[in-house]
């Protein structure tokens, strides 16, 4: 385009900022609206792999990212009583060769707190705080943003980045209710220092179970252990990420496995166990109108099995920036947005999916069955890390 548009975003999620600060990079003028009083992030912690971080380095983020990172060596797959290894990738220096830049854990409050400082070191008032989008209006001349206090602001394309409850997502698609999965996650972070020395090494761990599964890596250099486990629960649809819920129910959904998670559960701070329902929502058919879109969460919300939430959400910033550049005017720049991005994020959505049931078997014997019948790094070598949001054809 040869006047370049002036770019609304409802929310400053991860997403939301991630474009912001990919946008102001490449020139646009950028409005964030936060419904949030305060910036800042709850949950602990996120997978990205190289075709996030990728992303993220051309932003100019590997100096700050790279002071609270952790490279893990590998992502094993585990027997939840034994602790025996039934499939291994390897990550470290192998990842980063393959794929051009390295696999990386990180807290979610600390990336968040990266791209704040990204977006403001380029617009210091790019940010809007207590301004919750509620909707929109649109037509040949621009797009005009409507917020809950009554404000109107105006702009030439509009990126609904306002997460699983999207009011952009609601006003183009209508409600669309969640679909609870009949799993929930319990999250729960530990100092090592409550653990036992050289505890474990750092790796991605998934310890696969009968009707549950566990993840766990350490995040901010190595000084906490994060642990996620995922349970199959009735009737628990609490959707937030701020539930705490009694400790002696993570202990009891986690027993009989191998001694290296009953330390890790012990060593949990009795009032820090957290809990929330893990839902799906039906693929969206399209993601766009003639000027407003949508990105992250609020498109193509998922379940955490194939760690790629954030990373879907940093691509998407990639691409959408990508393609306003290329095209003439704002609606085939949307069209071409979305057209590249719909069947790898719902392919994401739909193996993350799959990996519940991969993950979780009624035994032993079929669990090895299973991951006997599947090599994942070479599945995820061949489609999933290796994309490359900054260079891929965009057609």
């Amino acid at each position: 385009m040869s006047t370049k548009p002036q770019v609304l975003i409802a929310g400053a999620g991860i997403g939301g900022l991630t474009a912001a600060a990919s946008l102001l990079n490449a020139g646009y003028t950028v409005k964030v609206f936060e419904a949030a009083p305060e910036l800042g992030e709850v949950g602990a912690g996120i997978q990205n792999s190289a075709n996030a971080v990728k992303v993220l380095y051309h932003l100019g983020l590997k100096e700050a990212l790279d002071k609270v990172v952790v490279r893990p060596k590998a992502y094993n797959f585990r027997v939840h009583s034994t602790g025996e290894v039934i499939q291994s990738m390897p990550l470290g220096e192998s990842h980063e060769q393959r794929f051009g830049a390295p696999y990386v854990q990180i807290h979610r409050a600390d990336i968040h707190s990266i791209l704040v400082d990204k977006v403001r070191e380029l617009d210091p008032n790019c940010i809007e705080l207590n301004a919750q989008a509620t909707g929109f209006e649109e037509d040949e001349n621009g797009v005009t943003l409507l917020l809950a206090d009554g404000r109107r602001i105006s702009g030439d394309v509009l990126v609904g980045a306002d997460g699983i409850k999207s009011n952009i997502r609601k006003q183009i698609h209508g409600d669309q209710p969640a679909n609870y999965t009949g799993q929930v996650a319990w999250r729960a972070l530990i100092p090592v220092e409550n653990l036992p020395e050289n505890f474990l090494e750092a790796n991605v761990d998934v310890w696969c179970g009968p009707g549950n599964h566990a993840v766990i890596y350490y995040l901010r250099g190595g000084e906490v252990l994060n642990f996620v486990g995922l349970v199959a629960h009735e009737g628990w649809t609490e959707e937030g990420w701020t539930i705490k819920c009694p400790w002696e129910e993570l202990k009891a959904d986690y027993e009989g496995w191998h001694p290296t998670i009953q330390t890790i559960i012990d060593a949990a701070d009795k009032d820090q166990c957290y809990r929330w329902a893990l839902n799906n929502r039906a693929a969206l058919p399209f993601w766009s109108t003639k000027r407003v879109t949508l990105l992250g969460d609020s498109a193509h919300p998922t379940l955490p099995y194939l760690a790629q939430g954030a990373v879907m959400a940093i691509e998407d910033s990639c691409v959408l920036t990508r393609c306003l550049d290329q095209c003439d005017n704002i609606g085939d720049a949307l069209d071409l947005y979305q057209r590249n991005r719909i069947e790898r994020t719902t392919r994401i959505v739909n193996e993350s999916t799959a990996n519940a049931e991969l993950f979780q078997h009624s035994s032993e014997d079929e669990l090895k069955a299973a991951f006997a019948a599947r090599n994942i790094d070479k599945e995820r070598t061949h489609w999933l890390y290796s994309y490359d949001a900054l260079n891929v054809e965009l057609v």
